[in-house]
């Protein structure tokens, strides 16, 4: 079985290539205003840990919404850094890229705080795998950190911290604006983990 990892470069899922060790990484720019920043800190992880890198760009920056396309939230947003159906769009992109590789299995670096997005819960996960797995090529989603907090996940994957460094954690630049959510949880693991005082 070949795995792929939906790789943005941030904590998360840079603590998920250090444990999964997938066959291939995968890292989409589709318009988000840090996607130069991730892209960056996921080939310099691949490049780390020998995994195999591609990247996809498609710019959908016009059908963005909230911190990671610089536009207000929409009203039905559950938090500032919401797009519209960012992870289903992610996970079929990367499925209809990863088909070529011979992927049947796709990971994706949820956790458990990602439950305030609908697409970032557990019966989610499950459905879309349902949906992928039911069409030509079968692809799994796997969500193996859902249960855990991203703190856990870093320290159960071992990752060294000087790999960790690369993780790109802004939703609004490619440098650390210190103020959106991407910063405030990046400064909260790093506190949860020992590395820096509040």
């Amino acid at each position: 079985m070949k795995q792929a990892l939906l790789l943005s470069g941030g904590m998360d899922s840079v603590a998920l290539a250090y444990q999964e060790r997938p066959d291939m990484a995968i890292t989409i720019d589709y318009g988000q205003k840090p996607a130069q920043a991730e892209i960056q800190s996921a080939s310099q992880l691949c490049k780390e840990l020998n995994i195999q890198h591609k990247i996809i760009s498609t710019d959908m920056s016009n059908i963005g919404s909230g911190d990671l396309s610089d536009t207000p939230a929409i009203t039905i947003a559950p938090a500032q850094d919401w797009w519209p159906f960012r992870n289903q769009m992610l996970i079929t992109l990367a499925g209809m890229f990863a088909l070529g590789y011979g992927i049947s299995e796709l990971i994706i670096g949820c956790v458990a705080s990602d439950s305030n997005h609908v697409d970032g819960r557990e019966d989610f996960i499950e459905v879309i795998s349902q949906l992928m797995g039911m069409q030509e090529g079968g692809i799994i989603i796997k969500a193996p950190a859902i249960h855990k907090t991203s703190d856990e996940l870093i320290k159960e994957s071992g990752i060294p911290m000087e790999l960790l460094a690369w993780a790109h954690s802004c939703h609004t630049s490619a440098l650390a604006c210190g103020y959106c959510r991407g910063c405030i949880k990046h400064k909260n693991i790093t506190h949860a983990l020992g590395l820096a005082p509040y």
